[in-house]
């Protein structure tokens, strides 16, 4: 039902609205809320460069009608004509927030701040603004202090909507955010070589999350040739990932299952806490490869490459291994510094736990990639709002094999 009233506001939004479904968007968030609205203006650009612009005036028979519809269309970047400054509240207790705090998502944001637009720093979803000496950034509830500052309310507040690429001729971003089990997958791992060479040039880095089916399936000398190739700075995993691969170097095993096939050995169950035990008494994973205990691999070619890594934990770990960090709001933290140290693209590779977790901490205009042989875990880490995300349901060894050949990253 949509009403109309007396309590009423107008709003406008400019760019590439069209293409990019900016305007559709809004108008179907204000017939979901039930408001009446009028076009009051519309220009169009006439070529891909030009920007568009829309003031829409929209009316509801209740201020409280109108408030949530105008937090619904914010999201999409329409804003009010008449701008007020952003309302600050204190938090009353360490880890507790005002009740009325904004809760942000992972689109760039600024806030008005004493008359002047601020620019939100580590766009995140689901956090909070905390502002303090002119400056604003995202942060998690659990790291803020009585006393803190944070927006509350929706005033003063700026997103800006993703865009369609403007790039002569898009491979795969056409698409949207999507996940290929059907599509041309030879064009989206195009289209992911692309985004890799162009953070590589812009300075930008790439994280890889990897799940421990690379060893499993017997992928794993892929992932190594991708970091030997330069094109890994940072690898996201858990405790599982690690040992197995471990597992392999020593045992050529994986869960005891020998790699280049064969007999599993009577004692092949072992091999994995075995491995643990070598990494134990070197005193890390580092330590093993300084000493000659650990020679090739995953965790070898990170550290000999010079190639952070973040292993998180999990109630269900053996071991676990030295550098797995088992408290999950500090492993959560050590993610978040990976994700906010100029991470350009985000490799997803067959583990959807640890993906979702850094698919969270990510800017929506972080390019991702997200590799699955099971669609139903691509659908909650592709479906972020973004034309700049693919999902491939395929083998991860067939994604590795023809991403290095994209990349150029011919055989040793």
């Amino acid at each position: 039902m949509v009403t109309s009233g007396p309590f009423s506001h107008v709003v406008e939004v400019h760019g590439h609205i069209i293409d990019s479904l900016i305007l559709p968007r809004i108008l179907d968030e204000l017939m979901d809320h039930g408001v009446d609205f009028t076009i009051e203006s519309l220009d169009v650009g006439k070529h891909k460069t030009d920007p568009s612009h829309a003031r829409i005036e929209i009316s509801a028979s209740s201020q409280e009608r109108l408030s949530r519809a105008l937090t619904a269309v914010q999201v999409h970047g329409a804003m009010p004509i008449a701008i007020d400054d952003v309302e600050l509240d204190a938090c009353p207790a360490d880890g507790v927030l005002p009740e009325d705090f904004y809760s942000t998502t992972n689109l760039d944001t600024l806030i008005r701040l004493e008359g002047s637009w601020v620019e939100v720093d580590y766009p995140e979803m689901d956090c909070v603004i905390r502002v303090a000496d002119n400056r604003a950034e995202c942060a998690p509830a659990y790291d803020l202090r009585a006393g803190d500052k944070v927006v509350v309310g929706h005033k003063g507040i700026r997103i800006v909507p993703l865009e369609r690429s403007r790039s002569p001729s898009p491979l795969f971003g056409f698409m949207g955010s999507t996940i290929s089990s059907e599509k041309p997958r030879s064009l989206a791992i195009e289209e992911a070589a692309i985004w890799i060479k162009e953070a590589r040039t812009d300075n930008g880095k790439i994280a890889v999350v990897a799940g421990p089916a690379i060893v499993h399936t017997a992928s794993r000398d892929y992932l190594c040739r991708l970091i030997r190739a330069g094109y890994v700075d940072v690898l996201l995993a858990g405790n599982a990932l690690a040992a197995h691969d471990i597992e392999a170097s020593l045992f050529g095993t994986s869960l005891g299952v020998p790699l280049a096939g064969g007999q599993p050995p009577d004692t092949g169950h072992e091999h994995h806490l075995r491995a643990i035990n070598v990494i134990r008494a070197a005193g890390s994973i580092s330590k093993a490869v300084e000493s000659g205990a650990l020679t090739e691999g995953i965790m070898f070619e990170c550290v000999q490459n010079d190639v952070k890594f973040v292993l998180a934990g999990s109630i269900r770990d053996d071991g676990p291994l030295p550098e797995v960090i088992t408290d999950v709001l500090e492993a959560q933290r050590a993610m978040r510094e990976c994700a906010r140290d100029k991470v350009r693209v985000a490799l997803m590779l067959s583990t959807m736990l640890h993906s979702i977790a850094m698919g969270n901490l990510l800017p929506a205009h972080v390019h991702t990639v997200a590799v699955d042989i099971n669609p139903a875990a691509l659908t909650k880490l592709v479906d972020r709002g973004s034309f700049q995300s693919i999902g491939l349901v395929m083998d991860v060894g067939g994604f590795l094999r023809e991403l290095l050949d994209e990349l150029g990253a011919s055989p040793e």
